[in-house]
């Protein structure tokens, strides 16, 4: 007797980075995914504006994440906010910090999608290290100038919460490159961030004070050339325009120019350029990342946002890419 035959149903998974949701306006197209509310690819006239990444790719360098409810690094994990004492889970362990906060590793729940936006929520689990009730907001929305990057935290909490943000885009830098070679690729681009003040770090990457960027390879005020790598830096007091708005500029000899716009709310700028990476995780191009508070916020209150109960923060953002003769700038190419 023959035994019966069975046929198991074939199971198709989502990608690991979750739902894919693909917005277009114009010569723009951007893909959103479920997991952290992270900008996984942003093209202008089919060209890449930021680097690119698979579905089910580890995100490469936290490229296009959205770093809540602090960005870059805590020392030791370890906090007083408020007269009491956190400790986060250690993340980085080489340097002994937490970094970039928790909303990236987090699916996000959808409340609306249409053509041309997306926009996604998360409440903040309750941690040990973070037990503080805030719910995020990220839209996404793309114009013709670009894709409008909005975040509003709420706090449903009866306690105060300590709040920072940033975005994490690697611009691409319009090469193919890959490993050492993306250095001297990007040696070609140039760069400028409108701020007076560069951020001074120790061996683990924790702030330590800040100096004048006058006379010095930071002095990014007007385009330059990116020859003196590495970067991995923050910079602050930050110009904004009579709108209330701050823009970085990263220039390609392509001829993309593409712009990192923040309301008055961003307070500092960080850049990397991933010098020394592993060669698997160097991204081709640059990250230029608006923040509302740099490294450490949590411990020296820099820039810090105390979110009281039932109040709300809004941090408003734009990423946009145009084709024109590049900026000289010190030391450029055109």
């Amino acid at each position: 007797m023959k035994r019966p035959t069975t046929t198991s149903p074939i199971t198709i998974l989502p990608p690991r980075s979750g739902q894919q949701f693909t917005i277009t306006h114009g010569d723009y197209r951007a893909v959103i995914t479920e997991l952290g509310a992270t900008l996984r690819s942003l093209t202008y006239r089919s060209a890449d504006v930021i680097v690119p990444w698979g579905p089910n790719d580890v995100v490469p360098c936290c490229n296009g994440q959205l770093l809540i409810p602090f960005p870059n690094r805590i020392e030791a994990g370890t906090y007083v906010f408020r007269g009491k004492s956190y400790q986060l889970p250690i993340d980085e362990h080489d340097r002994n910090t937490a970094i970039h906060g928790y909303g990236y590793r987090a699916y996000w729940t959808l409340v609306r999608l249409e053509e041309d936006l997306v926009e996604l929520s998360w409440r903040v689990p309750d941690m040990v290290g973070y037990p503080f009730d805030v719910v995020v907001t990220s839209t996404c929305r793309l114009a013709g100038d670009g894709l409008h990057w909005s975040v509003s935290a709420t706090n449903h909490g009866d306690e105060a919460a300590p709040w920072a943000m940033a975005i994490h885009p690697w611009l691409a830098n319009g090469f193919d490159g890959y490993g050492d070679a993306i250095d001297g690729q990007n040696a070609q681009c140039t760069a400028s961030i409108p701020a007076d003040t560069h951020v001074t770090v120790d061996d683990n990457l924790i702030p330590t004070g800040t100096e004048p960027v006058d006379g010095t390879k930071y002095d990014l005020r007007t385009p330059t050339a990116l020859t003196n790598q590495p970067f991995d830096d923050a910079w602050t007091d930050v110009h904004h325009d009579a709108g209330g708005f701050t823009t970085a500029v990263f220039s390609r000899p392509d001829g993309m120019r593409i712009t990192v716009t923040g309301d008055r709310s961003i307070t500092s700028f960080q850049m990397c350029t991933g010098t020394g990476f592993p060669e698997t995780a160097h991204p081709s191009g640059v990250a230029i990342e608006p923040q509302t508070a740099y490294a450490n916020a949590f411990n020296t209150g820099r820039d810090l946002i105390a979110l009281e109960p039932g109040a709300t923060t809004d941090t408003h953002l734009r990423l946009a890419a145009t084709y024109g003769p590049i900026d000289q700038g010190r030391g450029g190419v055109r």
